[in-house]
């Protein structure tokens, strides 16, 4: 059966990949970043209709779902996970561990830190006026905190600095940078708790975010 895939010149994929039908990677772009080598590390799974742009240097252990769109200049870390239909523009940086599900869009020079957590359809804007002519001098995206959770349905504003360790509730709207770590909700989100105040409905943990060492 002939592949139905397509892998573009100037494109190093490691050792171990599955690729998906119908998927291209290091898609050309036009502009500065044409041309440009595209790294993916070993055992990446790249499943159907996904397409990867040139330019982009992706780690170890990358998976994507299906339907995933990621533009160019990206720098992706290891054991990183994009789910179905997500879209990632340009300049972003994603560190090790980070995992992003389906429906989510993040914009370009937006920053996710080690081990965070994005829910579905979380959407990241970085356009502060976006019919602005001068809209293209002041994009900002937003800087996500290690092993923080952005949960299901969750906005950001742009140019937002969200710390580590957080946990954003379900459908919240996040207008300001938050500079204290422990639970945010609402609209806009505001502080209703610690971390450690957390407990589980199902009694099978004390605190799913602060477990106990056996």
């Amino acid at each position: 059966m002939e592949k139905s895939y397509v892998i573009y010149p100037e494109t190093k994929i490691g050792e171990n990949a599955k690729i998906g039908l119908f998927s291209l990677v290091g898609y050309p772009c036009n502009g500065e970043f044409s041309h440009n080598i595209t790294v993916i590390g070993e055992n990446a799974v790249i499943r159907p209709y996904s397409i990867i742009y040139e330019g982009n240097t992706i780690g170890n252990n990358f998976q994507t779902g299906a339907g995933v769109s990621i533009r160019e200049a990206n720098i992706i870390g290891n054991n990183v996970s994009i789910g179905t239909h997500s879209v990632i523009e340009h300049h972003v940086v994603i560190e090790d561990g980070v995992r992003i599900h389906s429906d989510v869009f993040i914009p370009e020079y937006s920053v996710l830190k080690k081990n965070c957590w994005i829910g579905p359809c979380v959407v990241v804007t970085n356009a502060l006026h976006p019919k602005c002519p001068k809209v293209k001098d002041c994009i900002k995206g937003i800087t996500v905190g290690e092993n923080t959770i952005i949960g299901a349905n969750v906005t950001t504003l742009p140019d937002i600095f969200i710390v580590s360790n957080c946990l954003i509730a379900a459908g919240s709207l996040v207008t300001k940078s938050i500079e204290e770590s422990g639970v945010y909700a609402g609209t806009p989100c505001k502080k209703i708790m610690e971390l450690k105040d957390i407990k589980c409905r199902y009694n099978l943990i004390s605190n799913p975010y602060c477990p106990e060492v056996k």
